[in-house]
């Protein structure tokens, strides 16, 4: 019998799909990274379906869209009855395990209403996005006067705690604090400090500790003939920028990529993307002296990321499970470091909403593409598809909105392929929605890109004329300066985004407890089931179909009134 393979997907938190050496950075060399793209397929068309991370995430784990799940901000609840890849995967024989981060907040009420407690098996994959916990941490273990961001046990503190770095929260005194010149705790919440050695052992940094967790996972499973599906979820390459000696040095000013922004899109700018250039990262990654700071940090936070890969996939050859897994490289989306004068993440350019997309299929049947680079419009929710047909199933259209990328993988081009992608983006949480006025339900972006375009519609309005869309022209204008938005020369264009917008909107999202195959099989009986309409005489259907409606007239019983 054919051995079942395991998946190894692997995610690094706000990782740009430009700065691996294999996605074109000139000084920033991801060897390890790269030798996942020589031997598999590299997707570089690659976008989120939206720019945030608790929302993409959900994307990617339930294969869906962000107003298909509903979970379109940090903190939203994943609702209770969203199936995730977990639930598709166990149906299929393959367990669903996570060692790393998923940002995932819990539908407490939907699950107190169904009657659900969290310590029950179910309750417990409900609680965590559908995956088998080894070890979760999110990562975000910052106090502030009101308390911890977040309020869950953090195995990577108590890891630090057991190896006597002192305090209630290591993970910033150490792990995401340097030292001034002063002796000082010089806290990466500041980014003047981002050039600065992490204040910890290079080893026990929270991206070595997650690959010995996740080497430690897959030691668990020896034995254990049950194939497994791991998300490896990293932290890093997410702020606090800061990184351990020696990659705190490594790059230095002249490698830092030029920022890619022009004055002329702070003139007359779109008035969503002008509240975003106008919020904090947004002015602040507009000075110099923080770039200057925080790129080299990024860089050696993704070097390190890159050297941590060499480990895992050095243990993966030694034991010889290398030819039995699929391996997954990519991220919840980018970070724009100061281009197009913003920070973080949240908008539609480049910088934000493509990521970068790896898969390494260890099957025959895989040979023939290997090393080739995907040019098509493909979206993160299309994983959850291909981890379902590799795992031997079939993909639950009705459920599940991505589309397999086998046929890629193989070397094949799969029919009617999607000539676009889309993303969506729910800001009503912000100031942002606050400043412009509008209504939670109005705080809505939606963007449509193909080869060639790239366009953004905002819901909403202001001094009662609504937001422009937002175009941009990729071929001429691969740094996305020049909005054609309100330009009358691209009135075709913008209708047919406008078209491909609505005919997405009007998709079948909600019916997912009957596939297609559910309602062909309905119809093929819908007379079977003893109600007949529309007929005159009973000869005009079938004797078979009114067999219970004919015979000999059944006697009154006795009336005893």
């Amino acid at each position: 019998m054919t051995k079942r393979k395991n998946i190894l997907f692997i995610m690094f938190d706000q990782l740009r799909h430009d700065y691996l050496s294999c996605g074109g950075h000139p000084h920033l060399h991801t060897p390890h990274m790269d030798s996942i793209a020589e031997k598999g397929v590299r997707f570089s068309r690659c976008y989120v379906q939206s720019p945030i991370c608790g929302s993409s995430r959900m994307s990617f784990y339930t294969g869906r869209y962000a107003s298909s799940h509903g979970a379109q901000w940090n903190g939203f609840p994943l609702k209770v009855g969203e199936q995730t890849i977990g639930d598709h995967l166990r149906k299929l024989g393959m367990s669903s395990w996570l060692v790393g981060k998923t940002h995932m907040a819990v539908d407490h009420e939907g699950m107190e209403r169904l009657g659900i407690t969290h310590d029950s098996i179910v309750g417990a994959r409900v609680s965590e996005c559908g995956f088998d916990i080894y070890a979760r941490d999110d990562g975000l273990w910052a106090e502030g006067p009101d308390g911890f961001y977040d309020h869950r046990r953090s195995p990577y503190n108590e890891y630090l705690k057991s190896k006597g770095y002192e305090g209630e929260n290591p993970w910033h005194d150490y792990a995401n604090a340097g030292i001034d010149e002063e002796g000082n705790m010089a806290s990466a919440w500041f980014t003047s400090h981002s050039s600065k050695p992490a204040n910890i052992h290079e080893q026990d940094s929270e991206t070595p500790w997650l690959t010995r967790e996740v080497i430690s996972f897959i030691e668990s499973r020896k034995g254990n003939d049950e194939p497994w599906m791991c998300h490896a979820s990293y932290i890093k390459p997410h702020w606090p920028y800061i990184v351990p000696a020696p990659y705190h040095d490594m790059y230095g000013g002249n490698q830092i990529q030029p920022v890619v922004r022009h004055p002329a899109e702070r003139e007359d700018p779109h008035p969503v993307y002008e509240q975003f250039m106008n919020n904090a990262v947004g002015k602040a990654f507009s000075r110099d002296e923080v770039r200057e700071a925080v790129m080299p940090a990024y860089m050696g936070l993704i070097k390190q990321c890159d050297d941590q890969m060499g480990v895992l996939f050095k243990y993966l050859e030694d034991t010889d499970q290398m030819k039995d897994t699929m391996i997954v490289l990519t991220s919840d989306h980018g970070d724009y470091l100061g281009d197009h004068w913003l920070g973080e993440k949240s908008l539609f350019h480049e910088q934000s909403a493509k990521v970068p997309m790896i898969i390494y299929d260890p099957s025959p049947e895989a040979d023939a593409a290997r090393g080739t680079v995907i040019d098509e419009p493909t979206e993160a929710i299309d994983l959850a598809a291909t981890f379902v047909e590799f795992a031997g199933g079939k993909v639950p259209n009705h459920i599940i909105e991505g589309r397999s990328l086998i046929p890629f993988l193989r070397g094949e081009k799969p029919e009617e392929w999607r000539d676009y992608a889309i993303s969506e983006f729910d800001y009503s949480a912000t100031p942002m929605a606050v400043n412009l006025g509008l209504k939670p339900k109005d705080a809505r972006l939606f963007m449509v890109t193909d080869k060639r375009w790239k366009f953004m519609h905002a819901e909403g309005q202001k001094d009662g004329v609504p937001f422009p869309p937002m175009l941009f022209d990729l071929e001429n204008d691969p740094d996305e300066l020049r909005d054609l938005g309100r330009s009358d020369q691209h009135d075709d264009i913008l209708g047919l985004m406008y078209e491909r917008l609505g005919k997405w909107g009007r998709r079948n999202a909600q019916r997912t407890t009957k596939s297609d195959d559910d309602i062909d099989n309905m119809r093929a009986k819908s007379r079977r089931k003893g109600i007949v309409l529309g007929v005159h005489t009973e000869d005009e259907v079938d004797p078979e179909i009114t067999v219970k409606f004919r015979g000999p007239a059944k006697p009154l019983p006795a009336n005893d009134g």
